[in-house]
């Protein structure tokens, strides 16, 4: 009981993290993802474009785009406006500005395995089959499942204005490009030398070696396992080697047709197993083929009454 009053008193106080229950203004963006799809490097990106003449790292990135399940909510009251805010919530009405990030399932599976044996929820011995099956149930997360989540935001606020849809793969392939779409987005006008620089200094390699020296800085890696880097390989198809084939399998049936909407290719195709989404459209274009022209278009994600 004594814990339920003092967390509550701190709740009121702003003392607790804003979590779901954040105060939120009309002129914010959030950038949102699943965890592990790549938002600290997104917010390394963007806080290194419009901070250039201070260093970013993970010491101060809260205090540059802060994220709300970390800070508390009176500080968050205290940001300057308009605020760029980093989020793990599946969807949320209030969020008016939303830059989407999101990776294939099966890599996300496979990062969280690993971050959840640096944050010791796991041992090294927990079987990965098991803990994919929690990935695909929803229960090795605290903010619902993958498809959740992602669903959540795609059915609806794909192909408006007001959300921008990134791809972590596409970010890889490209950075300077997505780095400029996140600009563009956030009615930033840089130049190509100030993207240039800002991709750079959030390079993979950097970020290690800022996570080596300021690990006991950041919620994420402080009173971690530290022979186990927080900034993994920064690639993608890792989960072809990563992960057992029963284990692709369970994720690809319980989200492939979301998987391929997205534009990633299914083992099941392959093997020329296809089966027709479930509820995206059968005909029609997919979020990588609007993607790869760099911009958005309304495309259902939900059948439409004729």
């Amino acid at each position: 009981m004594l814990k339920r009053v003092i967390a509550g008193t701190k709740r009121a106080l702003g003392l607790k993290p804003a979590g779901r229950n954040l105060t939120v203004f009309p002129d914010d963006t959030f950038l949102v993802s699943y965890p592990k799809s790549g938002n600290t490097w997104a917010r390394f990106l963007i806080a290194n474009l419009i901070r250039p003449n201070q260093g970013v790292g993970f010491a101060n990135i809260h205090g540059i785009i802060p994220g709300i399940d970390v800070v508390r909510h009176r500080d968050m009251l205290r940001f300057p406006r308009p605020r760029i805010i980093k989020s793990h919530q599946y969807f949320d009405p209030r969020y008016q500005r939303v830059v989407y990030i999101v990776r294939d399932p099966r890599d996300v599976a496979l990062s969280e395995y690993h971050a959840q044996r640096k944050s010791k929820r796991i041992g090294d011995d927990y079987p990965i089959e098991e803990f994919v099956r929690r990935f695909v149930a929803g229960e090795s997360c605290d903010y619902s499942s993958w498809g959740e989540h992602a669903a959540s935001w795609l059915s609806t606020r794909y192909g408006q204005p007001s959300f921008l849809l990134l791809r972590y793969e596409d970010m890889l392939e490209d950075t300077n490009r997505e780095l400029s779409r996140m600009s563009s987005f956030l009615g930033l006008e840089p130049s190509a030398e100030l993207i240039q620089q800002a991709v750079s200094r959030s390079a993979a390699d950097k970020m290690r070696k800022l996570e080596k020296s300021q690990a006991h800085l950041f919620n994420a890696t402080k009173d971690t396992r530290q022979d186990i880097q927080f900034v993994r390989n920064a690639k993608a198809g890792g989960w072809h080697s990563g992960l057992p084939e029963a284990s692709i399998l369970q994720i690809e049936r319980t989200w492939g047709h979301l998987i391929r909407w997205l534009g990633y290719e299914l083992v099941a195709d392959r093997k020329g197993g296809k089966e027709e989404p479930t509820f995206l459209p059968v005909e029609g274009p997919t979020a990588k083929q609007h993607l790869g022209t760099g911009s958005i278009a309304t495309v259902p994600l939900v059948p439409t009454k004729s």
